[in-house]
């Protein structure tokens, strides 16, 4: 009795100690919770006041006025502000946070390190190529603009009046660069000094920048409709037409014949250790590019046992006699570039009502097939995907390139609409963008490998849905994946293995039935963007492998659909992170959840 008299206080004490120390610790995570939040949401917005461009395409209208500052003090900036915001970051404790939290704070962290490490190249100093670029991103900018109030036309006006500047400053950049012995090759340029005039000399009815003016919305007063075209043919005339003159001269007088004549990044400082930076960002692996060149060679030699067997069953006795047949075969070209559309049109169509066997998560956005954009057509690839806004006010748009139809192989294109809009880009893109639960800047993430990883692996859900029903077809979704392998000995091996643009054409024709054409501007585009051509097929082979995982530990608790929820449903990933979230995923599964 005594005991018990004497030690009730002292537990009603621990008690009370107890429940106030686990209010606190509440308390605690509750504002370390809000302060990553409020952290996360500074930043996104410090990102797209700084990249007006992007936030126009996802949407955001605020900065629709303003162009992106491409000074060497901006440049600076970022990096300063970017470690400024590593240390922030670092000082939340994530302790007891949920997972998707956590996942936030690390991704976060990830994105900012990695533009501090990326500030030792000087890309900037190098900022244009045949396949990339700020004289191709302002032309394109009408498509991703909206232009639906007498505002946003005042707003595009404001840009156009800007361009100059950013030429100017682009310009000195390049300057820099030549400085610095920071140069694309030589050949690369001649094509951008090609693609600057042509953009210059075109007739305002031809010209990207008056697009808008031919289609007005209903709602704008026949008065503003004169007024904001006359006042943006007179930017056109007198702003931009004449910025983008002195552009193309320098390019074509001052800069490209100062070109580095090799190839690969290589030549250029610290040439290696930038290339394995590249390999590392694009493919968010560890590989080194000797890896992946091995890798390479294996998966060339495995596809081409698949391609043989083909090959014989429609009568060949070997593969070059069957590429030689394709490369010769009027009938395997197109005819026009209208029958190339109406190609991609038809396979997208017929995708659509496949989906439901494929995924249970289906996206809101609509999807678009488009011709591209004349201007960038004799340097761009057979097709490619614009996303939609993320608001719905925009769909996204495969972008098929019309030109040269009749050089233009058709048996791979069935393979590239169902990876460049269904169930390729155009879901992956979609869906993400529509996840409430993610911070915008997952949501808008950028993730080479997990991307395109996606849309190539989705070339194959064509086949399990029943298509590719033409064995010129299927043998051409089987030239795609040879297209992919190859690509991880070619990149590899200009880049890192001292390899030539002739060695890069002669391994694809000895490889593929690939057109010239694509071949070309294939090859171009891996010397312009090194490790960026890696990201498709080792993102494809890490999906495949975790499905493989998947069906081996569920048996017959495996659903494809699920799956595939399970790999787009946490937005875009780095290939290390996606590995984790799957094993996740396939514990839940086998728990029941």
């Amino acid at each position: 009795m005594f005991s018990l008299r004497r030690t009730a206080p002292l537990a009603f004490s621990v008690a009370v100690l107890f429940a106030f120390h686990a209010g606190a610790q509440q308390a605690s995570l509750a504002a370390r919770r809000a302060q990553l939040r409020a952290a996360i949401d500074q930043e996104w917005q410090y990102e797209l006041k700084t990249n007006p461009e992007f936030a126009t395409e996802i949407g955001d209208n605020r900065y629709n006025d303003q162009l992106s500052d491409y000074s060497p003090a901006a440049e600076q900036r970022k990096v300063e502000h970017a470690q400024s915001e590593i240390s922030v970051f670092e000082a939340i404790d994530t302790t007891g946070f949920p997972e998707q939290e956590k996942l936030n704070s690390i991704l976060m962290l990830r994105q900012l390190r990695q533009t501090v490490e990326d500030a030792r190249f000087r890309d900037w100093e190098m900022p244009v190529n045949q396949y990339d670029g700020v004289h191709l991103d302002l032309a394109e900018m009408p498509s991703d603009t909206p232009f639906n109030t007498t505002r946003d036309y005042e707003d595009y006006l404001a840009r156009l009046r800007a361009i100059p500047r950013v030429l100017e400053q682009v310009t000195a950049d390049m300057r820099l660069g030549l400085k610095d012995h920071l140069m694309p090759p030589k050949f690369l340029l001649a094509k951008v000094a090609t693609q600057v005039q042509d953009i210059a000399t075109k007739p305002l009815s031809s010209s990207p920048f008056a697009e808008p003016l031919h289609r007005f919305p209903s709602g704008i007063s026949a008065a503003d409709r004169a007024r904001l075209s006359l006042a943006i043919q007179s930017a056109i005339h007198s702003s931009v037409d004449p910025a983008y003159s002195i552009f193309a001269t320098f390019v074509r007088k001052d800069y490209a014949p100062y070109g580095r004549t090799e190839d690969g990044v290589w030549a250029l400082p610290d040439g290696a250790a930038r290339y394995r930076f590249a390999v590392r960002t694009m493919t968010t692996t560890n590989l080194t590019p000797e890896q992946i060149h091995a890798m390479g060679l294996k998966q060339v030699a495995e596809i081409t046992q698949q391609m043989l067997r083909l090959a014989q069953s429609l009568g060949y006795h070997d593969l070059a006699s069957f590429n030689d047949h394709i490369r010769h075969d009027p009938a395997l070209y197109g005819k026009s570039g209208q029958q190339i559309f109406n190609l991609y049109k038809h396979y997208t169509d017929q995708m659509y009502p496949k989906l439901p066997l494929l995924f249970d998560h289906l996206p809101k956005t609509r999807l678009e097939v488009v011709p591209m954009e004349a201007f960038r057509e004799p340097s761009s690839p057979p097709a490619d995907y614009s996303p939609g806004s993320g608001n719905g006010s925009r769909p996204g748009r495969i972008n098929v390139n019309e030109y040269d139809p009749t050089h233009r192989l058709l048996l791979n294109v069935e393979a590239i609409a169902y990876h460049e809009g269904i169930p390729g880009h155009h879901m992956q893109f979609s869906i993400a963008q529509e996840l409430p639960d993610l911070p915008p800047f997952r949501r808008f993430a950028e993730y080479n490998a997990y991307s395109e990883g996606w849309a190539f692996y989705a070339e194959r859900l064509g086949r399990e849905v029943g298509f590719y029903k033409d064995p010129y077809s299927e043998y051409g979704r089987l030239e795609n994946e040879m297209w992919r392998s190859v690509r991880l000995v070619v990149d590899t091996g200009v880049h890192s293995q001292h390899w030539t643009r002739q060695q890069m054409i002669d391994y694809f024709h000895r490889h593929t039935a690939m057109d010239d054409t694509n071949i070309e501007t294939e090859v171009d585009r891996y010397i312009a963007w090194p490790g960026q051509a890696l990201a498709y097929k080792l993102g494809q082979m890490e999906i495949l492998e975790l499905r493989a995982r998947a069906r081996r530990e569920l048996g017959t608790k495996f659903d494809i659909r699920k799956f595939h929820d399970a790999i787009l449903d946490e937005g875009p990933l780095p290939l290390d992170i996606l590995d984790q979230r799957i094993n996740a995923w396939i514990a839940e599964q086998k728990r029941g959840r």
